[in-house]
């Protein structure tokens, strides 16, 4: 039996690992972004900083670990055997959560998943218990902690609103007194801000972090009075030297060195948020294997009792994490964040949603959000009216923006907003932590720097029903995530009480093989983007975008040859697998396409003003490219629907026109390559007569098509569907002309500006 429960602790931290690489992948953004986003520091030294304060942060959890020992349940009310199946369940559907939501894209909160799964965990196994005892539901209200669960929750929740609110307020005055031209105002400010922000990050820190922390016992003076209790007593003096130490040494860098006070500022911050986040966020992934540690430790010193009677009271008192495991754990986080690709590609998710600039949004409107920017817009048409002229034109002037860069490599906000992000960010993680509430960190720096946004007006007219969604869709998942985690971790739980050893192996495996496949599944968009990358971008070259766009011309013919070709023959074949690999293929051509469109205001922008009629061509070949891929979208739907349908197929006559067909635009798409492919413009004549010929065939096809509706040997739905692909051929015919004349002339012009 001994043996029995030390593979479930071995189990625990097996996935606590895999947690705290899928964990960290997730949230690195947090923290990051803001750094990254306003480009204060090589990414090295951002990463550096942000390893050295997760590091650090680590050591401070401690305290945080209550909540997974004895937060939503009452320990005292279960034994050994029944609190090892609720921690194997959260662990289990921890990592299959995670996996889940990172698969589908969908935002999730480590917080939120950890808490919701203790109490769902905790529901399922103490339902089968009172099953057992014969008791009533009325008994639950005794094992599980619902007043804490609830404190935790709607700290959760309040962090949310405070977060946004607090950003926007302390952006918005910050932003009227220095402006976006606030250079020369930080001469005489600026070491004054970088104290207040500096301070306030060590209080947080330092002051409040440190109570219930692995260090907080540790005896200052001759007294020996204990850390935290030292920083108590001398609160004030400690804020007081911190303000004046801080605002000095950064006035005498200004002076003596010409440091950048806000660069000083945001990689502070970077430090002190990653320092927040793993003294906030360590709990989510170990604390669940620690307090299974600790019981299991328990229950070996009680000399053999049995598992099924050992009550677990002992979770109730202080149990000390040893500092070895929360080294250990710090080091795990920051080798994920540093050599872990997702990690580094989400984050430019992050500063795309709170850039300044305009370009591509990544959430669609909704209706609410929509009324929300009605509602904005008026209320703020309102105070402008009863507001004096003086007042409303010095908060305009106030908010200025600095006139954009053409440089695609100019960062997506300033370093000022960025300094904002990351003090009010740390502050408030540290705050909730020094509380033991284990806030989000995802939604807290998501919503701080969506506050921060919306009072540097980031958010105008054309961006903010956008913006706005992009927060309902962030919250809709915080909701979807809390709702999932509860329901599986109880399912799960339920199934282990029920199955016992049998149940525990099959769903390792199964998390197992979750996890394997949301790496294949990554390894898959990677690709994706790096394909991506070979999309035309603002400020390439003109040889680079001869270069660009042409493997981008030659990959749309392919595909379109290739999803043609199969989507037809899988019809004719009846083969509705196949079809669906043809519908997903055209699927992906009309994300790519669509994704060079939304692209190409910023790209036509960023070029040299002897680039118009470039520019110009530009447009043509991506219209073109966006029109092949709707006409066989327009194709290659219907047809699978007809197939799904399991309506009749085309008749035999029908069928070998189809061939023959298919067979006639293949040679048509090879020539096409072959002039893309050798710049052959002198054959485009050739493609143009070979395109003539295809369309004398389908006039043909077409009155043989008109016998067969007069003969009746074919039906409304077949002739409409047969009509339908003949009319988006001979459309993907023309598209496919043009897209090789302006590819033609695009090159010819850039040719001549080399």
């Amino acid at each position: 039996m001994e043996n029995f429960y030390l593979i479930l602790v071995v189990i625990l931290f097996a996935l606590a690992i895999s947690d705290l690489v899928v964990g960290v992948s997730n949230d690195a953004v947090n923290f990051l972004n803001s750094a990254i986003g306003s480009k204060a520091a090589p990414k090295w030294v951002v990463f550096t900083l942000a390893a050295l304060g997760v590091l650090i942060g680590a050591t401070f959890s401690t305290g945080m670990m209550e909540v997974a020992r004895k937060g939503v349940f009452h320990p005292n009310m279960f034994v050994f055997s029944e609190i090892m199946v609720l921690f194997l369940a959260v662990m289990i559907t921890d990592v299959i959560l995670l996996d889940t939501f990172n698969s589908l894209g969908l935002p999730t909160s480590t917080t939120v998943s950890l808490v919701f799964e203790l109490l769902g965990s905790a529901v399922a196994v103490s339902l089968v218990k009172i099953k057992t005892l014969g008791g009533t539901f009325s008994d639950l209200a005794h094992y599980v902690n619902t007043g804490k669960a609830l404190a935790i929750i709607t700290g959760i929740l309040v962090s949310i609103i405070i977060a946004f609110s607090f950003g926007t307020l302390i952006q918005y005055l910050v932003r009227v007194i220095f402006t976006f031209r606030y250079k020369k105002k930080l001469r005489y400010l600026g070491s004054l801000f970088g104290g207040v922000a500096i301070t306030m990050i060590t209080y947080f820190i330092l002051i409040k972090g440190v109570d219930g922390s692995s260090f907080a016992s540790f005896p200052i003076g001759k007294g020996e009075i204990p850390l935290s209790d030292w920083i108590a007593t001398h609160t004030g003096v400690l804020l007081m030297g911190s303000l004046l130490g801080w605002t000095g040494i950064i006035q005498l860098l200004y002076w003596f060195f010409r440091i950048d006070i806000l660069k000083v500022v945001v990689l502070a911050g970077t430090f002190a948020l990653a320092m927040a986040f793993a003294g906030n966020d360590l709990v989510n992934f170990i604390g669940v294997p620690m307090a299974g540690f600790a019981s299991f430790k328990a229950w070996l010193a009680s000399g053999g009792a049995a598992p099924g009677e050992f009550n677990m009271q002992m979770l109730h008192g202080e149990v000390e994490t040893p500092f070895l495991f929360l080294l250990i754990a710090g080091l795990v986080m920051i080798f994920t964040l540093i050599t872990s690709k997702k990690a580094h590609a989400v984050v430019e998710t992050g500063v795309n949603l709170s850039r300044q600039s305009e370009g591509a949004e990544r959430f669609g409107s909704s209706a609410i959000a929509r009324a929300v920017v009605r509602s904005s817009v008026r209320l703020n048409k309102r105070v402008k009216s009863r507001l004096p002229e003086r007042v409303n034109s010095f908060i305009m002037n106030r908010f200025v923006p600095v006139e954009a860069i053409d440089d695609p490599s100019a960062p997506a906000f300033d370093k000022l907003r960025a300094a904002v992000n990351l003090m009010v960010a740390s502050s408030l993680i540290a705050f909730g932590t020094s509380l033991k509430l284990p806030l989000s960190t995802t939604y807290v720096t998501f919503m701080v720097a969506m506050g921060t946004s919306l009072a540097d007006r980031a958010w105008g007219r054309e961006s903010a029903v956008y913006r706005v969604s992009g927060v309902f869709a962030v919250v809709g998942g915080w909701f979807m995530t809390a709702i999932v985690a509860f329901t599986v971790s109880a399912l799960i739980a339920w199934t282990i009480s029920a199955g016992g050893m049998p149940v525990i192996i099959g769903l390792i495996t199964l998390a197992i093989v979750l996890v394997v496949r949301t790496h294949i599944s990554f390894r898959r968009k990677s690709r994706k983007a790096g394909e991506d990358e070979e999309l035309i971008s603002e400020g390439d070259e003109a040889g680079k975008r001869i270069e660009k766009c042409s493997s981008q011309v030659v990959k749309t013919i392919i595909s379109s040859n290739k999803i043609f070709s199969f989507a037809l023959d899988s019809f004719l074949k009846e083969d509705v697998s196949h079809m669906r690999e043809a519908m997903e293929m055209n699927n992906q051509l009309n994300a790519k396409t669509k994704k060079q469109k939304n692209k190409i205001i910023q790209t036509i922008s960023k070029m040299k003003r002897v680039d118009v009629d470039a520019g110009y061509f530009f447009i043509q070949v991506i219209d073109y490219q966006r029109e092949i891929a709707h006409s066989l979208h327009f194709l290659v739907d219907p047809l699978r629907e007809h197939l799904e349908n399991q309506h009749k197929p085309f008749t035999e006559s029908q069928s070998q026109e189809i061939r023959q067909m298919v067979t006639e635009i293949d040679e048509f798409f090879n020539l096409a390559i072959h002039i893309v492919k050798e710049e052959k413009f002198e054959s485009i004549d050739d493609l143009v007569t070979h395109r003539l010929r295809i369309m004398e065939t389908l006039y043909e096809i077409e009155k043989d098509q008109v016998k067969r509706i007069k003969n009746k040997e074919v039906n409304t739905r077949n002739s409409l569907l047969f009509f339908k692909a003949l009319t988006e051929t001979k459309n993907m015919l023309l598209h496919t002309v043009n897209l090789i004349k302006s590819y033609r002339d695009f090159i010819l012009v850039n040719q001549k500006s080399l």
